[in-house]
């Protein structure tokens, strides 16, 4: 059986280092948003132009292509923020304090070290296509770099929220997993 997930939002309290990472977890959840909007209204746009105006559309498909990704990407932090990922809160409901402490730190540890790895290899694909020029094989022919900077961009806005959220436990101001203890 499926539900709402018991985890509370991440907790900033008054740690200026946490606050400013909720900000700017909240500010890229905005702009994902943005992004999607943008993308809806280019849809209505692209079927307007075919369906009424029986015209083709050039740059419209990609670019909601391009934007659907961004905003995934750039949403991450600010789901993260508010531990709206999948999870499997199970475990760490049954264990005990010390353990799910233990367990908190072991995920969030090898998270901030995928993701840090997905960083890197983001950046050296960004910057590759930045050096190369790169464009798309398309009539827009859009410069790569410019939509493949959301690769880097999302990843280490996530790293940033991953650690904002180890801090968050260390120095006492989140609960692992942000459930509250039984």
């Amino acid at each position: 059986m499926s539900g709402p997930s018991s985890a509370a939002p991440a907790h900033a309290g008054n740690n200026p280092f946490l606050r400013a990472v909720a900000v700017i977890s909240t500010l890229a959840g905005w702009c994902a948003a943005a992004m999607i909007v943008a993308a809806v209204a280019i849809t209505c746009q692209m079927i307007f132009i075919r369906a009424v105006l029986n015209g083709s559309t050039i740059w419209q498909t990609e670019a909601v292509i391009y934007l659907m990704v961004a905003a995934t990407l750039i949403g991450l932090p600010y789901v993260q923020r508010l531990r709206g990922h999948v999870n499997v809160d199970l475990v760490p409901i049954a264990l005990p304090k010390g353990a799910r402490f233990g367990l908190c730190m072991v995920t969030l540890g090898v998270s901030i070290v995928i993701v840090a790895v997905m960083l890197w290899y983001g950046y050296d694909y960004w910057h590759f296509a930045y050096e190369r020029n790169w464009k798309s094989d398309t009539v827009w022919g859009v410069r790569l770099w410019i939509p493949y900077l959301s690769i880097p961009i999302g990843f280490a806005l996530l790293l940033l929220q991953l650690i904002a959220d180890l801090v968050a436990v260390l120095l006492g101001v989140d609960k692992p997993f942000g459930l509250e203890d039984h």
